[in-house]
C-alpha cells in the first residue's frame, strides 16, 4: 500500500507540475482523497500504472472525477480516457451525475471528455491573490 501511495503521489505531483497548479501537500491531499473516495490506476497489463485517477464519494447525488493523469511517454493510447469512461459508466450506472474540471486550454482532454460523453456545462475562473 505504501508503494502505491508514493506513486500516487509522485504522480499528483507531476500532474500539479504540468497543470501549473499551486502546490498543495501532495501526500495529505492522497490521502486525504483516499478517504473521500478511490484513487483508481489503469494497469497496462505488465503491472505499469500508465494512468491514474480519482473519483468522489457521491454528494447530492454527483461525483467528482479528477484529477486524471498520465505521464508524458504513456499518452495517446487512451488509458486515461478509458479510464474515466470506466469511471463515469460505473457511477452513472449507480445513479449518479458526474463532472470533471478541465483546462479549456487543452483541446485534447476536451475531446476525449466529449467524446466520452461530457459536455461543458460552465466555466469557472480561479483568481489568485498575492
Amino acid at each position: 500500500m505504501a508503494r502505491d501511495t508514493d506513486l500516487l503521489v509522485a504522480r499528483l505531483g507531476a500532474f500539479q507540475a504540468e497543470a501549473r497548479e499551486p502546490g498543495v501537500d501532495a501526500p495529505a491531499y492522497v490521502e486525504r482523497r483516499l478517504r473521500g473516495g478511490p484513487f483508481h490506476v489503469w494497469d497496462a497489463g505488465d503491472r505499469s500504472a500508465v494512468a491514474m485517477a480519482a473519483i468522489s464519494d457521491p454528494v447530492a447525488g454527483a461525483v467528482r472525477i479528477g484529477p486524471v493523469y498520465t505521464p508524458p511517454e504513456q499518452r495517446r493510447h487512451g488509458y486515461a480516457s478509458a479510464l474515466v469512461a470506466q469511471l463515469s459508466q460505473g457511477a452513472r450506472s449507480a445513479g449518479n451525475r458526474c463532472l470533471l474540471y478541465t483546462d479549456l486550454a487543452n483541446p485534447t482532454s476536451n475531446a476525449i471528455y466529449r467524446a466520452i460523453g461530457y459536455r461543458p456545462v460552465t466555466e469557472v475562473l480561479r483568481y489568485r491573490f498575492g
